[in-house]
């Protein structure tokens, strides 16, 4: 198979006929090389030089997709005359002998002949037969080309012919048909312009040879004067070296030497490898060099060449690597020097015929379609007469660009950024974000920046108030553009938009700047970063009156606060959180949990102020508060700073196992058990979430079992951010506690909460071995703890329901549950026996009922002290039923509640039987069951008409209360049948009572309880027979009362008349009349004076 010379191109079959016996040795180039000389070239070999063989590396194959036959297959094939040899066996042997190119074709034309051999298809289809480095370099001293070894030791490459160009085809072969015509042409010059790339690149691949063995005469002579030293260096050598030298110093992070460096060789262009050598493979770096320099290397003499299968051992000797250089002739050095100038010149040359025909292809590609329709000759002014007719119109701004087709990426993009403006307004409302990927990708190609400003501005102004969706859509656009061009011109572009838009007048689009702020962030400078933006959501937050636009800013805030690198912007963060916190949005307030405080905590974490500053600060600021606020706590800035904690408990705890002695020695292995799902309380968001914060829940895994283990077997020591903990966090907590009001629930549920989140989150031992036992020392219940006058008040504080409900409940075990049993039942004991306030004990119950799942619990030391010895403790446990009977189901009431308080009935003590009232009371409030209101009206119609009871004035007292509070809201049977009655009989008894004290203290709970029940909707009949009867009896005490009581008695006097309007209409314009006036005495008698 004969190959084409690029230098002398012909493709006449006659040349081929004229030539039938003709016998080609020729081999190619790496780059389409050229066979042997003409015979007229003055640097022709002699006759009798061997012919030129030339070596390529076993994975190189020519660039026209043909092997040549090596003479070994040659031979091969010639045997099977003599010897049948099978197909698979030839190819057996090609593969054995690393005839590489020759079993390709090989096996190419088995597959014409449609016989596919298996054995060649395996080999070639698999990749890893290719992935080696092979071939042998060539000598050091070689210089062979593919003209053959020149005299004297020096080869040349010759030059060829002209190739045929545009002029040189014959047209006249080809049809008259303009459509053939055309596309013939087109093809023709399309092979052309292949042919030429392809002598480039011989040319190229001849002028790297030529470079290659271009040594100076001064370096040949020091090299002969100087036998120890090297053979010198090529300029590819010093090139290729000088590449991988500065390739190292660049990956080793030696900057200013690679600089230093590639001053000192400011000829050459270390970015680009073809800078060193023209087809020329890039070697592996200098490491691997250095790695691979003490392997061996086979012998040059065990490497055959792929494509023509011939020995070290045939090669003229002045191919072989290891014979020493001669020293080259002037002859050479002209030969060299000539060659290299004939190859520059036809580079140049057919660089330009390239460029020419390319021009010429794209001309007759646009007159390809006109040639299709012309299918008769017409003069040009008729045709242009002709197309006339067309309505066509390019003098207005659409026509131009309709009529102007761009032909380049460029001239799309100045196309697009023309266009878009005036696409935009016409496109509608709810289909506009259709165009957000079209506007985008223009704003980031176009090279105008004034264009890409417009562009941009068209994107944050596309919709008027874009809704989720379509916001979410602007912003992915905007991350994609913020990757594409970088942070400069994320700062340059992009920020300014945000900043025109930032008082917009609708909230929808302020919302898009504040999200397009967070969104931005990690493609911003950091210096941008942590001053405009932050200044930017400063001020939104600050002034924006629409919720969701500060809610926005928030997270926003908290996606800069996981980016921002500035210690100084520490104490600006700070206040953005407690301003962030004490926003009246609820939804604002949520999202800083979700998302800033645990970003702002992972920041202090980095900067290793979380327990140095951040916590102190808030703990400080409690303190600061609880002393402002002896004479009225400002619970909502409690709440604000509480709350904070609490967000911050499970960043603390990730900082203690983070810090631990053992976080070297976890391992993520298989075996690592889950972690239980009740193990940490449900956080806000991921972002609180302790395996989030740590990496992963293996990893948590792992470290919560080292944690167990440290904390039960080896202790605290030098753990210092556990130690933090146990000796200057919690201490504080606890003071802070007891400094609290007991009264204010708000308060205790607060801290209650916070204590019980801290013990869930660092776990069970850590609660049992280091809360407990703080807690315990200070609670120790004894009567010397609630001495009062002593300063031994402890058990009255917010302390006892703080523990007993923030941290004896965080585990709800079987003894877990006993012991707050029995706390809750030592307190009510020393409380009881000790006079002391039960404002402690209360809280506990109060906290504790509302939850059901303490019920039960609850019941169970309340009838601790039904069957206490002590009737103190009896009359306390009466008093607790009060406060868990809300709430609790009927079933639970009528099988344990009802019965302790009918066994505390039956004591002997009174003031235990008057405890029991109010619990009756809530029972006759909440219950429907007709059974157990009948068993409680009993209970109290004793207490009401035993005679025992007559002059049990704090009983009657008691009723009347109860009465009171729970009347208008009991069942209307009960009330009309039982209360009102009672009532009646109450205000009657009281007009005869002789004691003036006991008679104003009973007139005063009367008013309040007929104030109460008059809003309720009485019958005639029990309004005319017990409501205004007891009314008068009332006005009369009233009436005996002193004059401080003045208003009290006009109020009486006024509630008389209108309960006497015992139709319901004038009943409510009364009370409606009533409502508009004051209480004064005066005004109340002139509503009843006859109008003259």
């Amino acid at each position: 198979m004969a190959s084409v010379n690029p230098f002398n191109l012909s493709d006449s079959e006659e040349e081929a006929e004229r030539r039938p016996n003709e016998t080609v040795h020729t081999e190619r180039s790496p780059s389409e090389g050229a066979p042997g000389p003409p015979p007229g070239n003055p640097f022709s070999p002699p006759p009798d030089a061997e012919p030129p063989t030339l070596l390529l590396s076993s994975n190189r194959t020519s660039p026209s997709g043909e092997g040549s036959v090596s003479v070994a297959a040659t031979s091969a094939m010639a045997g099977t005359a003599e010897t049948r040899i099978s197909v698979d066996g030839i190819a057996a042997q090609l593969l054995r002998d690393q005839y590489i190119l020759t079993a390709l074709e090989f096996h190419t034309e088995l597959l014409e002949a449609g016989r596919e051999l298996p054995r060649l298809r395996d080999y070639f289809s698999n990749p890893g037969n290719f992935e080696r480095q092979s071939g042998t370099p060539p000598a050091k001293d070689q210089v062979l080309g593919p003209g053959g070894p020149l005299p004297g030791g020096t080869n040349l490459y010759y030059r060829a012919g002209s190739i045929s160009t545009l002029d040189s085809l014959d047209f006249a072969r080809y049809s008259d048909d303009g459509n053939r015509e055309s596309d013939e042409r087109v093809a023709v010059l399309e092979f052309e312009l292949r042919k030429a790339k392809e002598t480039i690149q011989a040319l190229r691949a001849n002028l790297t040879q030529a470079a290659e063995s271009e040594v100076t005469s001064q370096e040949r002579k020091n090299f002969k004067s100087s036998p120890e030293i090297q053979e010198p260096i090529r300029p590819l050598e010093k090139r290729a070296l000088n590449f991988l030298v500065n390739e190292y110093l660049l990956k080793h992070d030696h900057k200013l030497s690679s600089i230093t460096f590639s001053d000192e060789n400011d000829d050459q262009d270390f970015e680009l490898w073809d800078d060193v050598g023209l087809n020329i493979p890039k070697p592996p770096d200098l490491l691997h060099l250095y790695r691979n320099c003490g392997v061996s290397v086979p012998s040059p003499r065990d490497t055959v060449d792929v494509s023509v299968g011939v020995d070290f051992g045939d090669l003229p000797g002045n191919c072989i690597a290891q014979d020493p250089p001669k020293k080259p002739d002037l002859l050479h050095q002209v030969c060299v020097s000539l060659f290299v100038q004939e190859l520059e010149y036809q580079i140049s040359l057919l660089t330009n015929e390239k460029q020419s025909l390319a021009e010429q292809i794209k001309k007759l590609q646009r007159c390809v379609p006109e040639c299709m329709f012309m299918l008769i000759k017409l003069s040009p002014a008729f045709q242009q007469a002709l197309l006339s007719f067309c309505r066509m119109c390019s003098d207005s701004r659409l026509g131009a660009e309709v009529s102007r087709i761009a032909d380049s990426e460029e001239s799309v993009m100045l196309m697009l950024g023309r266009c878009l403006p005036h696409i935009v307004p016409n496109v509608l409302l709810a289909k506009r974000e259709e165009l957000i990927p079209l506007i985008l990708c223009t704003a980031c190609l176009h090279p105008e920046p004034k264009e890409r400003d417009q562009l941009l501005h068209i994107l944050f102004n596309l919709i008027k108030r874009p809704d989720d969706e379509q916001r979410q859509m602007i912003l992915t656009g905007c991350v994609a553009f913020a990757r594409h061009v970088g942070p400069t011109r994320v700062e340059a572009e992009l920020l300014p938009q945000c900043w025109e838009q930032i008082n917009h007048k609708y909230p929808e689009r302020r919302l898009l700047v504040a999200e397009s702020c967070g969104a931005l962030a990690p493609y911003l400078p950091k210096e941008i970063r942590s001053s405009l933006v932050l200044s930017m959501l400063q001020q939104m937050l600050a002034e924006d009156k629409a919720d969701m636009v500060r809610e926005a800013v928030v997270k926003s805030l908290g996606i800069i606060m996981g980016y921002i690198d500035d210690p100084d912007k520490y104490s600006q963060g700070f206040e953005l959180m407690l301003l962030s916190l004490g926003d009246p949005s609820e939804r604002v307030v949520s999202a800083v949990h979700q998302v800033f405080i645990p970003a702002f905590a992972a920041w202090t974490t980095e900067l290793g102020t979380l327990q140095t500053a951040l916590i102190p600060s808030l703990l400080a600021r409690i303190e600061k508060l609880l002393m402002q606020g002896e004479h009225g706590l400002d619970e909502h800035k409690l709440h604000v700073f509480l709350s904070a904690l609490q967000s911050l408990t499970p960043p603390l705890f990730a900082v203690v196992l983070q810090s631990a002695p053992f976080t070297s020695r976890a391992k993520v292995t298989g075996d690592i058990p889950a972690i239980e799902v009740t193990r940490f309380p449900r956080p806000a968001s991921p972002l609180q979430d302790v395996a989030t914060i740590i990496g992963s829940r293996e990893m948590l895994s792992a470290l919560l079992l080292l944690y167990d283990y440290q904390l039960e077997h080896e202790g605290t020591t030098g753990w210092d951010s556990l130690l933090w903990v146990v000796n200057q966090l919690l201490p504080q907590l606890i003071e802070i506690v007891g400094r609290i009001n007991v009264t204010s629930s708000t308060c205790v549920h607060e801290f209650s909460r916070f204590f019980w989140r801290l013990c869930r989150t660092f776990g069970k031992i850590f609660t049992n071995t280091k809360v407990k036992p703080q807690f315990q020392e200070i609670l120790r219940l004894s009567e010397e703890n609630v001495d009062v006058s002593a300063g031994n008040d402890i058990l009255t504080k917010a302390t006892v329901p703080i523990y007993a409900t923030g941290v004896l409940t965080c585990y709800n075990q079987d003894e877990d549950r006993k012991l707050l049993v029995g706390f809750l039942e030592d307190v009510m004991t020393t409380l009881s026996l000790s006079y002391a306030p039960l404002d402690s004990l209360k809280a506990s119950f109060v906290e504790l009922g509302a939850n059901p799942v303490y019920h039960e619990l609850l019941l169970t030391v309340l009838w601790y002290g039904v069957v206490h010895t002590s009737a103190l403790v009896r009359c306390t446990a009466a008093r607790m039923f009060e406060l868990v009977l809300r709430g609790m189901s009927e079933a639970l009431v009528d099988r344990r509640a009802a019965p302790a308080l009918i066994t505390l009935c039956s004591g002997p003590e009174f003031s235990v039987r008057i405890s029991t009232i109010p619990a009756f009371g809530t029972i006759m409030e909440t219950v429907t069951q007709k059974e157990l209101l009948e068993r409680v009206k009993m209970q109290l119609a004793s207490f009401l008409e035993d005679p025992q009871y007559q002059d049990q004035h704090s009983l009657h007292m008691e009723i009347i209360r109860t009465f009171g509070r729970v009347g208008p809201n009991a069942e209307p049977r009960f009330r009309d049948e039982f209360v009102l009655p009672h009532l009646h009989k109450l205000a009657l008894a009281n007009n005869s009572q002789t004691v003036e004290s006991k008679r104003i203290d009973i007139a005063t709970q009367l008013f309040e309880a007929y104030s109460a029940l008059s809003c309720c909707f009485i019958s005639e009949e029990v309004m005319v027979n017990h409501f205004l009867p007891g009314l008068r009896c009332l006005r009369a005490d009233m009436e005996q009362l002193s004059p401080e009581h003045e208003v009290r008695k006009h109020s009486c006097v006024s509630m008389s008349i209108a309960s006497s309007l015992v139709g319901e209409d004038a009943k409510t314009k009364f009370l409606s009349k009533m409502g508009q006036l004051t209480t004064s005495g005066a005004m109340l008698a002139n509503v009843f004076q006859r109008k003259k």
